[in-house]
């Protein structure tokens, strides 16, 4: 199953300046990034960069890197200008990897690929687990995602009062979304909360989530 792995990487970062390159060890933490996502089953690995200096950073590494604008509202949106740029086929298997995740386990980029690869009903997948206590349900740090009883996402949020937004017979329950890889099956600009107000589904499945295209025509 042949995907690929784009990292978008912002320099001015709200929470912290210049993340993209923040020394880890001697390395910058981007390239630390790429390098775990090159350990995973990816046939190609891109930074989408909306700065020169973080491409040279990648470059100087021996790290694939484009340049991308700087105007972009969401990663999301900028993964889609770095798929046009490096021409990546619309049916092609895109795993998002956030860009300050140095310690990610490449088998995890793997099984999103994977998910959304058995699942050709689906247009995006993610990865989520259960919320282990209450300060990580009060954190505003953590998003968390309602699921209904048949593991449909119904809303995600920061907030701890994110609920359904429509009638279910089911109880609610909240998960939560780490940072973490994001695979979708096209590189368009369907952020997952997009693909919500949008009719469409985002279910459950193994701790990983996918979402199902809305039954009616799709627009972003």
């Amino acid at each position: 199953m042949p995907f690929d792995v784009l990292i978008p990487a912002r320099l001015a970062s709200t929470r912290l300046p210049g993340k993209p390159l923040a020394d880890i060890a001697g390395l910058p933490m981007i390239v630390r990034v790429a390098r775990r996502a090159a350990q995973s089953a990816a046939r190609s690995v891109t930074v989408a960069a909306d700065d020169a200096s973080i491409v040279a950073a990648c470059t100087a590494h021996g790290v694939a890197a484009v340049l991308t604008g700087a105007h972009h509202a969401s990663g999301s949106d900028r993964l889609a200008e770095a798929a046009r740029l490096i021409g990546l086929p619309g049916s092609a298997i895109v795993v998002n990897v956030q860009g300050d995740e140095p310690m990610i386990d490449p088998a995890l980029v793997d099984a999103c690929a994977a998910l959304l690869e058995r699942r050709g009903d689906c247009v995006m997948s993610t990865a989520a687990h259960p919320i282990a206590s209450a300060a990580d349900f009060a954190n505003p740090n953590i998003v968390k995602v309602v699921l209904d009883g048949c593991c449909g996402t119904a809303s995600g949020s920061r907030s701890t009062s994110a609920t359904a937004p429509r009638a279910s017979a089911s109880t609610p329950r909240p998960i939560s979304r780490p940072h973490g890889p994001c695979s979708r099956r096209t590189p368009a600009r369907v952020l997952p909360e997009r693909a919500i107000s949008g009719g469409g589904r985002i279910d459950a499945y193994d701790g990983c989530l996918f979402a199902r295209p809305p039954t009616r025509s799709r627009s972003s």
